[in-house]
């Protein structure tokens, strides 16, 4: 059976919309997609088709690097809205901290910079102060999550170190008309809004969605300690989570004439403001201004499949996004409503891949990507641009041995970066199955060009009289990585048990690092920032430096289990460690914001009388004390559970209302420290809350 499946999918490549739209022209995958979506098939169905780590649709089992997979259905099932919570209910190797400059980002121990996140395999561009603006996500057309760890870049090229999370959009591809509305309320004004108009005909379809995703500010204790002081407090209305308005409106067009060609186009508009506290006389922690951002995204791309095995597919896409003040108090140099922008980007992308079956158990891949990156900064005194260059080829091959069968992936991929130069990235991954056990082994590079902003930055700013002074570093190398993962996995119709382990160690990390300061480096710096008053200058002990360090070494285990424990009641829990460093000057110290221990739990249950079905799901996430350096102290560890249940009601043909209440956080845990200078936190909820929700879809095929 696997390797019929197996032959029917191999032409078709990663992330892509259009080879998404081929692929579900054909019957046998059209069946594979469907039983992936639906609830009743997704207890049972431990094995889903994934896309992301190898480049071409196949089953999970048959899959040659291991792939973490939350589809939209378990995503609803536990009553989240929005994309980091996705992550952090179902993810224990994510983690988030929101805040007014975007949500920063961990996996597996490593940032931002090193996650690479696509929707549909093309680049999600555009970040606040190396934070990616997670809100530009539409989680309303998400169908699923395909989450890859370790380096990937034979691939998917730069930034893809510590994994990439790619995001399949979903789309019907059966003649349809339907309309759906998704509310959910909860406390702090947190409100979520989705509508879509969906419709498909003779191969034409156009998908239409609008979101609007809301939550207040809010303090979990309004005292925080006097400046200089560690024993004496005062009150502020300073948050500490920032509240946001967003506006998601996207819109894309599908035609396929026939079963050889399939066309797409597609474009989304996001708008975000920030809803922080205005400053006020008499009492600290209020804003003369809110963070606003706007992006825009568009792309077109089309697949021409020659057999079922052999296609060619080209992408183009273009990503600008912007961020700055809009002011909301007067102040002495400026008025209510003037906005001063403080960044602007620009991404270009163009994607050519072909597919060919050159026997019936191989697939070879072959592509090539031109991209370009504008970043214009006023903030820092920037505006570069770069591009860059990179081809690569991959083949897989699947024979018997004995019992069982190998398959063996083999990828390259040359980049050509206009400021570093040449870099090869390979990649080996072996995998030999008997019957329901897998063993995995993977080799791959990683190579990370350091940013615009890291290379250039000239920045100057002035917090509570305090100045902040950073500068990028033109000399600074690429980092580099080398990844090592054995796994060890399990799989029926009933239970899935997977075990991997890991290493990733990566040279010449670029860190921002203190740099002392003298009377010459002072005068240095009054030079370069004549702005900057005598006073400002001579309270300065440090400014920042972008640098490469030694090294970075992360290891780690990972543990996931799902079972099905019987018709309706299924249950999964995931378990991941992990050891991350840096070594600077012969000096190993913790990653930032790394996390050793993190779980996360699941127990959901189901069930159908006539025209009514009943859903449960209790979720938990549980993780060890979050490790800061320097002078911060270390975030305490929590456990979250959260209970949602969902009502589904057929009232006619067509027509499902389904509402929705549960409760988030039912243990009241809170992180309550009074706020200081040198304290950070990991766990952002506010408390207990319930939350209520419903969607309405009305559809006629």
């Amino acid at each position: 059976m696997y390797k019929k499946l197996y032959v029917l999918m191999v032409a078709l490549l990663t992330g892509s919309a259009a080879f998404s739209q081929i692929h579900k022209t054909m019957v046998s995958t059209n069946r594979l997609e469907r039983s992936d979506s639906s609830m009743t098939s997704r207890t049972y169905n431990l094995n889903p088709v994934v896309v992301t780590g190898s480049g071409h649709h196949q089953r999970l089992k048959s899959t040659a690097t291991p792939v973490r997979v939350l589809s939209s259905q378990e995503i609803k099932e536990q009553g989240i809205t929005t994309f980091d919570g996705a992550l952090t209910r179902m993810m224990p190797q994510a983690s988030m901290a929101p805040n007014s400059m975007g949500t920063f980002l961990r996996l597996n121990g490593l940032g931002n910079k090193y996650i690479l996140i696509l929707i549909n395999g093309q680049k999600l561009s555009g970040d606040i102060s190396n934070n990616v603006d997670l809100n530009r996500i539409n989680m309303a057309r998400v169908k699923r999550i395909e989450v890859l760890d370790g380096a990937a870049s034979s691939l998917y090229g730069s930034d893809a170190i510590a994994g990439v999370i790619n995001i399949i959009t979903d789309q019907p591809t059966q003649d349809v008309v339907s309309v759906t509305s998704d509310t959910r309320v909860s406390g702090h004004g947190v409100l979520t809004e989705a509508v879509s108009l969906d419709i498909y005909k003779n191969g034409f379809g156009s998908y239409t969605s609008f979101t609007h995703d809301r939550a207040d500010s809010y303090q979990t204790n309004d005292l925080e300690y006097v400046k200089g002081s560690d024993t004496e407090t005062q009150q502020t209305i300073a948050p500490f989570f920032t509240g946001y308005r967003t506006n998601i409106i996207g819109q894309k067009f599908t035609y396929a004439p026939n079963q050889h060609l399939a066309l797409n186009a597609g474009l989304d508009y996001s708008y975000k403001i920030t809803d922080r506290p205005n400053t006020r006389p008499d009492i600290t922690g209020g804003n003369d201004y809110e963070m606003h951002y706007k992006g825009l995204r568009w792309n077109v791309g089309g697949i021409y499949k020659f057999t079922s095995k052999n296609s060619l597919q080209a992408d183009f896409v273009v990503d600008r996004f912007r961020y700055g003040k809009e002011y909301d108090v007067e102040t002495k140099d400026y008025a209510i409503g003037d906005y001063v922008q403080s960044k602007k980007q620009r991404m270009m992308e163009g994607q050519m891949k072909a597919i060919f079956g050159l026997t019936a158990n191989s697939t070879t891949i072959f592509g090539a990507d031109w991209r370009k990156d504008y970043l214009d900064a006023s903030s820092g005194n920037i505006d570069q641009h770069v591009y860059s260059l990179a081809a690569y080829a991959q083949h897989e091959a699947k024979v018997r041995v004995g019992r069982g069968s190998a398959t063996a992936t083999l990828g390259l991929r040359y980049n050509y970066h206009q400021t570093f130069g040449t870099h090869l990235t390979p990649k080996v991954s072996l995998m030999y199955s008997l019957g329901p056990l897998n063993l995995r082994a993977t080799y791959s590079s990683g190579f990370r060009a350091p940013g615009l902003d890291e290379l250039y930055y000239h920045y100057f700013s002035v917090n509570r009289g305090k100045a902040q002074i950073s500068f990028g570093n033109q000399d600074l190398k690429p980092e580099k990585s080398n990844y090592f993962a054995l796994n060890a996995e399990y799989r029926t119709q009933t239970i899935a048990v997977s075990v991997t382990g890991y290493l990733n160690r990566i040279n010449d990390m670029v860190v921002k690092q203190n740099v002392d300061i003298d009377d010459a480096s002072r005068k240095m710096l009054m030079a370069e920032f004549p702005e900057m008053t005598q006073d400002q200058a001579d309270k300065m002990v440090t400014y920042a430096l972008y640098q490469n360090s030694d090294k970075g070494d992360v290891k780690g285990m990972q543990v996931n289990i799902s079972a099905n424990i019987f018709k309706g009641f299924n249950l999964s829990a995931h378990y991941v460690y992990t050891y991350a460093r840096t070594c600077s000057d012969d000096t190993w110290t913790l990653l930032e914001r790394s996390i050793r221990h993190a779980a996360t739990f699941t127990a959901n249950y189901h069930h159908s009388w006539r025209n009514y079905r009943l859903n449960v799901n209790l979720n938990g996430r549980l993780q060890s004390k979050t490790y800061y350096t320097g002078s911060y102290e270390d975030a305490p560890g929590f456990g979250i559970w959260n209970l949602n249940t969902t009502h589904s009601f057929t009232i006619i043909k067509g027509l499902l209302f389904q509402p929705s209440i549960g409760i988030e956080n039912i243990f009241n845990k809170v992180d309550r420290r009074i706020d200081s200078a040198n304290r950070k936190y990991a766990l952002y909820s506010p408390g207990r809350m319930l939350t209520v929700g419903g969607v309405i879809k009305l559809g006629q095929k």
